[in-house]
């Protein structure tokens, strides 16, 4: 790798502090993945927020939920198994096209070895666990670093977060597995695949300047950086352009997520004077993204390397200069 992995202890990126005009302040933490993994944070500032918040807010997301109970869990496990492969015990190499399997084989290769099991998984499952070795063969984490500092907190205090993810019900729990197990090769698929061995076999050095910025907390180079999660986004595509996830209404789920994480905030603001939450980085830096969003809705954001007495930027300005 071109980059060199920060290790030891570093500071991570300061807070975003949003106000409403109660004077109550939200501060948020961008978080990234992936993060050098011989890194320690020091979150004196985080814990010292965590250790005051009325409130600490999870991360935006989604989540499939099913009422099916313990037992039922245990007899879906084997069906869940059957839907990661592909159809009809299909392997890789009989669907990707022969020059995207000659580079999967290569990077498998390097990275894997030998899991014949890899081979008749559905391609973008089988590409993110290529990706996560490669991340994890060149030093880098997902995971590990900032969800157990915040948990760590909350337990001390007996305090459980408040959930944000938007639950995604699942009434027939079989069926749905049924579905997508049926679900053939899809123009998605493929785009997802070919974009992440793009970032395995090129970008990684740019993964990695992107984690040791994170790190260090350069907030300036951060913002100059291309989105992380543009692959990220391609790939989860692969999953929502299926019938199954058509079915179970993930067509418009993104904006479901950011609906549900603005909600819970202007509800936790309303009671609390301090509150805390987590939110991936370029969720926060993008444009029209998570602190535009809080501005439209009458918050004052001010980002962590503004001063405590700047005057608050309009919208447009702020734009330009956080995100």
């Amino acid at each position: 790798m071109e980059a060199v992995l920060v290790t030891g202890v570093q500071p991570g990126p300061g807070m975003w502090r949003v106000r409403n005009a109660a004077g109550h302040t939200l501060y948020i933490l961008g978080t990234q993945s992936p993060l050098p993994a011989d890194m320690t944070w020091r979150a004196d500032d985080v814990r010292d927020v965590l250790s005051r918040a009325g409130a600490v807010l999870g991360p935006p997301g989604a989540q499939m939920g099913a009422d099916i109970g313990f037992f039922g869990r245990l007899a879906l496990a084997p069906a869940a198994f059957r839907a990661m492969r592909n159809p009809d015990g299909a392997t890789l190499d009989e669907l990707l096209p022969p020059d995207l399997y000659q580079r999967w084989a290569a990077l498998k290769q390097r990275y894997v070895g030998r899991d014949r099991g890899m081979q008749r998984r559905r391609p973008f499952i089988a590409v993110y666990q290529l990706y996560r070795a490669a991340l994890e063969k060149n030093g880098l984490a997902e995971g590990g670093i900032v969800g157990p500092v915040i948990q760590e907190v909350l337990k001390a205090r007996g305090m459980e977060a408040t959930p944000t993810l938007v639950s995604i019900q699942v009434e027939d729990p079989r069926a749905a597995l049924r579905t997508f197990r049926a679900e053939t090769l899809k123009p998605e698929d493929l785009d997802c695949v070919r974009g992440t061995l793009d970032i395995i076999e090129r970008d990684l050095p740019r993964v990695a300047a992107r984690a040791n910025a994170w790190a260090v907390g350069d907030l300036e180079a951060l913002r100059t950086m291309e989105d992380a999660q543009a692959q990220v986004t391609a790939c989860l595509s692969a999953w929502t352009a299926s019938r199954t996830a058509q079915q179970l209404g993930l067509r418009d789920i993104q904006a479901q997520v950011e609906t549900r994480w603005l909600t819970a905030v202007d509800e936790a603001m309303a009671t609390h004077e301090t509150v805390f939450a987590s939110v991936p980085i370029d969720g926060l830096l993008k444009p029209e993204g998570y602190l535009s969003r809080l501005r439209e809705r009458g918050y004052t954001v001010l980002a962590p390397d503004a001063l405590e007495d700047d005057t608050p930027l309009s919208a447009d300005a702020a734009d330009a200069a956080d995100d």
